[in-house]
């Protein structure tokens, strides 16, 4: 079966063993509709159903596998298309899903159950409050310089002192100082928004299984990458072992080279960029550590403290790689930001060590246990 999910709607299409493709309709997008659906179709053993990912997310997988329905969610970038098809519409979407999953031509994306799903949203909604801040902060910011209103020398922005600078600036014209007042308090609100959701992550952190947040306390033994890094890495990538080698995971990640090569012709280009963008960004920035000399800071040791000392020696091990890998680009002439994204593409090499070793350590203690 193939089909194609909308807000309101559900295009079916069903492949038949004969080859032939037949078009059951569109239904309503509710929970009752695709049980008569599921019902009316047949046994759920000889249904095999694909759909693609999109903003209605993957309620509609947890409610075909609730049924005992075999289903896949698809990568829409892996689905191939035919240079001269330039009809698209919902009925030919859905016939072209359920020819292609018959043919294993489409490739699977990676589901999340619901616990890990709630936990990603939290730390994206907390990557979108830190956007917004920055938003905020630089519409004050812009109308303060317009006003000609500048912070005295050596009052750092958005500190403490930048606040008490604040509380002093007023304006002689009513309209705007309500406008001030207006972009000060979604400054206010952006951090206090900032500081709720962290708390809450914190708290959620503590509930995840053992397995989790083991590889998270892991994680964090490397330089660069703070509870809040590693947290991102786990809700955005899973279980890390699902990555058979650590390429795989780099390519998941979007920083791999591009390549458009034919013959004797090689070409690469720049990173992909089609891999997960939150990811990818978290991975960047904290591969900046790593443009510093190797060095155990005290927040360091404090977060290797409860790791094993083959993790700190991984940690200790890719500073010296990764240090050296930034300066060699560097002192070729590669800009710094370039040079970060290698760095950052190899970083990703020592988080799958890290994490696979943690994996593989956990499930080795778990059998130990079920056969005592």
């Amino acid at each position: 079966m193939g089909l194609d999910v909308h807000k309101e709607t559900i295009t079916v299409a069903v492949g038949e063993p004969d080859g032939s493709v037949v078009d059951v309709g569109k239904i309503p997008n509710r929970p009752e509709a695709v049980r008569r659906l599921i019902k009316r179709l047949g046994p759920v053993e000889r249904l095999r159903v694909c759909y693609e990912a999109g903003p209605c997310g993957y309620v509609l997988y947890w409610e075909l596998t609730g049924l005992h329905v075999e289903c896949e969610v698809v990568a829409p970038s892996r689905i191939p298309h035919e240079p001269g098809d330039r009809v698209k519409t919902d009925r030919r979407d859905a016939r072209k899903l359920a020819m292609m999953n018959r043919a294993g031509m489409l490739t699977a994306v990676w589901v999340p159950d619901a616990a890990h799903e709630a936990l990603r949203d939290l730390v994206r909604a907390r990557e979108a409050a830190k956007k917004d801040e920055l938003r905020a902060r630089h519409r004050l910011g812009k109308f303060l310089l317009r006003s000609g209103r500048r912070a005295p020398d050596g009052v750092k922005a958005w500190g403490k002192a930048h606040g008490r600078w604040l509380d002093g600036v007023s304006f002689e014209r009513v309209e705007q100082e309500v406008v001030f007042l207006d972009y000060r308090h979604e400054v206010n609100h952006a951090v206090e928004r900032i500081l709720r959701l962290e708390r809450a992550l914190d708290d959620a952190v503590e509930r995840v299984p053992a397995s989790q947040r083991a590889v998270i306390e892991g994680l964090q033994a490397l330089r660069g990458v703070s509870k809040l890094t590693a947290v991102t890495i786990i809700s955005e990538v899973g279980e890390v072992s699902r990555f058979d080698r650590p390429r795989l995971l780099m390519g998941y990640t979007g920083m791999v080279s591009s390549e458009d090569s034919s013959g004797k012709r090689v070409k690469r280009g720049a990173i992909t960029r089609t891999g997960n963008a939150h990811l990818r960004r978290v991975l960047v920035q904290a591969a900046w550590a790593y443009c510093r000399r190797p060095k155990l800071s005290p927040a360091l040791k404090k977060r290797q403290v409860s790791v094993s000392e083959e993790v700190k020696e991984i940690s200790w091990k890719a500073q010296h790689r990764l240090y050296g890998r930034y300066r060699h680009l560097v002192s070729k002439g590669k800009l710094p930001q370039k040079a970060i994204t290698a760095v950052a593409r190899e970083l990703v090499g020592f988080i799958w060590d890290i994490a696979v070793r943690v994996e593989d350590q956990l499930r080795r203690q778990k059998r130990g246990q079920t056969a005592a």
